[in-house]
């Protein structure tokens, strides 16, 4: 009879499992828009319902079915602009060589010190800049939790741009004071990518961090430790390949392609009876993910355009809803 094997469990494109620095993600890759607007928005987790709807794909089984979706409910308040960056290509890449600070609500200084007003820029200071002499330009963006029932100090961090140099400074002049919508970033019906921090569960062995087997009854050494450290162990070496305990969630991750089927600014079409289990009710905008999102509730997710669709379309579209349920999830 033949030895029975079987591969190796865990992606080692995540490697290493190290804790992330922040709660919310830092995004590395940007999609390529013509169109001068938000490349990326935040957005709050407030829990999961499912909605009943049918299939508008004509090679899948769900065509023209009316079926059960699950989807994960995202509160998205409006954010504001805060700063803008300028910057220059060198010979150690491309650096930021002048960063312009606009005038911020007061609960922005929880996060950062208050910038004295002979110091912060206007619109005629947008006028002088000349685009020719920056390679890139992007904004710093705060949030507004404060419209939800989650908590007041806001999260602060870069967003890229689409369209050439010159029309991202005319977009930052024309939302200078004002407050940017989800709708005027994402459409219902659109794929985006998800980037968020996993739900954290401490320091965690290796049979519940790689899933590995439990030893037999008669092996000489630990229960629940792997039962081989490898090929190359000699010299005190071991793999980094063999698995061990440490650090298990709370990792930064990507998701790929999410449909947004709904994006509404009426919040009692999703809060139940009793509100959303350990959120409590969605007050601002909200809007609706097929599918699941990584991260707990009340974590922020940013939501980017897709940079690996590939002519995927939607199996249903924001017109195939036809119940959102709301059931209480708490039985009352």
């Amino acid at each position: 009879m033949g030895k029975t094997g079987k591969p190796r469990s865990g992606s080692m494109g995540v490697w290493p499992r190290k804790r992330s620095v922040r709660p919310y993600a830092k995004v590395r890759a940007k999609a390529s828009v013509k169109e001068a607007k938000l490349l990326s928005f935040p957005a709050y987790k407030a829990g999961m319902t499912h909605v009943m709807a049918v299939g508008s794909d004509k090679n899948k089984r769900t065509a023209k079915l009316n079926t059960a979706v699950s989807v994960t409910i995202l509160e998205c308040p409006p954010i504001r602009l805060a700063s803008l960056r300028l910057y220059k290509e060198t010979s150690n890449g491309s650096v930021v060589v002048s960063q312009l600070n606009f005038k911020t609500e007061k609960e922005l200084t929880r996060k950062l010190p208050v910038v004295k007003k002979g110091k912060l820029s206007t619109t005629d200071d947008l006028a002088k800049l000349n685009s020719d002499d920056y390679s890139d330009v992007t904004v710093q963006v705060y949030t507004q939790p404060k419209q939800t029932s989650i908590k007041k100090t806001p999260e602060l961090f870069e967003i890229s741009l689409g369209g050439k140099v010159a029309d991202k400074i005319e977009w930052v002049k024309a939302h200078l004071d004002s407050q940017i919508p989800i709708t005027e970033v994402f459409k219902e019906g659109q794929f985006v990518d998800s980037h968020s921090i996993t739900k954290g569960k401490g320091f965690q062995g290796p049979v519940k961090r790689f899933g590995i087997g439990l030893t037999s009854h008669k092996a000489e050494k630990a229960r629940r430790n792997p039962g081989s450290l490898g090929g190359w162990k000699g010299q005190a070496h071991v793999m980094y390949r063999v698995p061990h305990a440490g650090q298990t969630g709370y990792h930064q991750r990507t998701q790929f392609n999410n449909s947004i089927l709904k994006i509404s600014e009426k919040p009692e079409e999703v809060n139940p009876k009793g509100g959303l289990v350990n959120f409590g009710n969605v007050k601002s905008s909200y809007l609706l993910i097929r599918g699941t999102i990584p991260g707990p509730k009340k974590r922020l997710i940013t939501l980017t355009e897709p940079v690996r669709l590939n002519g995927k379309k939607p199996e249903f579209t924001p017109d195939s809803i036809k119940q959102i349920i709301t059931d209480s999830k708490q039985g009352r």
